[in-house]
């Protein structure tokens, strides 16, 4: 055989070789690839009763519903704070607020807030690693552009969406960042309102599923709503509530700067004419954002092959004309956003993985955010060989094996002169004004009898008391940007 032949035959045997390692490829992601897609849809500030499953009676959610009915749901499962940024990060890096790196909301001028270290493992980098591609579509948080916290420097391959939670406020923002450019909005100016930001997030979500369908890849959706401000589309969804809700009462902004216009203030929420009928609007459009996940899910062939987990990063705000009491949106819990009992961190955790997740099942082991990472790792085949205050949830999640249970979940929150709750088995601990005040205050509840909070059990029981008090002093390392006790505080200053 002559040389240029043998080349000939050599292309075309790597041609087929390519095509069919391709078609392989397809297949395996479609059908039973060991390595499953992962996808984490995380709503922002939406309550435990905010969903039709759980007892809302005002706004539907058929697709997280259905999610629910055919997948697992977890009923004592945790965000990882009460607040934004320390809720992410503990997702991200498997630590509890005791120990990672950022447990505040702490903001950077002129964009952006206090950025995670890039020395800290989490879950982007490890899945990345694993042959994974990633992506975060949403809010961020954690570290202003080009920082060693933007996304694409901790293990992102492409995020799209708002880098600072601050400008999140925000639905019809001047841009937002595609990786490291920032995108004009051409239908916005803060003064103009002409693009629904995240309409425009969930564009580039669907296409990067549709780009990454042949090969395993990590979904971060981090999605804004539906934290304040009170901002839908005026489309058929909220001509829907505005019908069911006739005769409100006009949410007026007092702070100056709120409204859209010259004197526009980033941090402000604007005034909604409707701000019940906006409010469910905004949660029914978080839902339709799942519905076209699953449906793009299914039209690839790659629902039986994509673990969904649907939670929310913390309880439901009041801020901006939200009313969570008129829709319930703590259902029988006590608390709201920034508080430690129930209604402030306990969140509605969804898992479906269609075929491999009993469909209709519940788990009422608690679990926590921290507990995404080593879950997610297992599952791409990794094994956590570091510290971590998570565990994985795999053999709960596919009734395989014996499920490790927590001696312990810890939470601590930096502002409203400080707070931290415990929760040991049935027996939880909530320590206000750690150090503000006249405190610190403790409150002792049993959740097996006493979900809601009402009956502090201290003075009846001093040796739980005592033992919780140690147990939390022990969860915590200090953080000399994130201060909390007294002793702490005072070294900083």
């Amino acid at each position: 055989m002559n040389p240029k032949s043998r080349y000939i035959h050599l292309v075309a045997f790597l041609f087929v070789s390519f095509f069919i390692f391709s078609c392989e490829k397809a297949e395996e992601q479609k059908t039973g690839n060991p390595q499953p897609n992962i996808i984490f849809i995380l709503a922002d500030d939406l309550g435990w009763g905010d969903l039709r499953f759980l007892g809302q009676q005002y706004i539907e959610t058929p697709a997280i519903d259905r999610l629910a009915k055919e997948g697992m749901f977890f009923s004592n499962f945790y965000s990882g704070a009460t607040v934004c940024a320390p809720s992410r990060s503990a997702f991200m890096t498997g630590l509890h607020t005791g120990h990672t790196p950022i447990r505040g909301n702490t903001e950077v001028e002129p964009e952006g807030q206090r950025p995670m270290p890039d020395s800290v493992m989490n879950v982007a980098k490890i899945l990345k690693a694993a042959g994974y591609t990633t992506g975060a579509f949403g809010k961020w948080g954690l570290g202003f552009p080009g920082s060693e916290g933007d996304p694409v420097n901790q293990g992102f391959d492409q995020f799209f969406g708002y880098n600072c939670q601050r400008y999140a406020h925000r639905y019809y923002p001047d841009y937002l960042w595609d990786n490291f450019e920032k995108v004009d909005l051409p239908g916005n100016d803060w003064t103009t309102k002409g693009d629904f930001a995240p309409d425009l997030i969930q564009e580039q979500t669907l296409e990067f599923i549709t780009a990454n369908q042949m090969n395993p890849f990590f979904l971060f959706m981090p999605i804004v709503m539906p934290h304040a401000e009170l901002a839908a589309p005026d489309d058929e969804i909220l001509a829907k509530y505005r019908a069911k809700f006739p005769d409100e009462t006009p949410y007026l902004a007092t702070r100056a700067g709120s409204d859209y216009g010259l004197n526009m203030s980033i941090p402000g929420y604007q005034s909604q004419p409707y701000p019940h009928a906006t409010f469910a609007a905004m949660v029914e459009r978080v839902d339709r954002y799942v519905a076209e996940v699953v449906s793009k899910l299914e039209e690839l062939g790659l629902a039986e092959n994509t673990l969904i987990i649907f939670a929310s990063d913390n309880g439901a705000h009041k801020e901006g004309g939200a009313d969570p009491e008129f829709f319930d949106s703590n259902g029988i819990f006590r608390g709201h956003k920034r508080d430690l009992y129930e209604g402030g961190i306990r969140t509605p955790m969804i898992a479906y993985w269609p075929g491999k997740v009993k469909a209709g099942s519940e788990n009422d082991t608690p679990f926590a955010f921290w507990d995404l990472l080593p879950t997610f790792e297992e599952l791409a085949g990794k094994k956590t060989e570091r510290g971590l205050d998570g565990i994985s949830f795999v053999p709960a999640l596919l009734g395989t094996g014996e499920q490790k249970n927590h001696d312990y979940l810890y939470w601590e929150f930096h502002e409203q002169g400080g707070k931290q709750a415990i929760r040991e088995g049935n027996w939880k601990l909530v320590k206000l004004q750690v150090f503000g005040g006249e405190g610190p205050v403790f409150e002792l509840y049993d959740l097996s009898t006493d979900p809601s909070e009402t009956t502090d059990l201290s003075a009846k029981n001093p040796e739980k008391l005592a033992e919780l008090i140690a147990l939390m002093d022990q969860a915590r390392t200090p953080n000399s940007k994130f201060p909390l006790l007294k002793s702490e505080r005072n070294a900083r200053e």
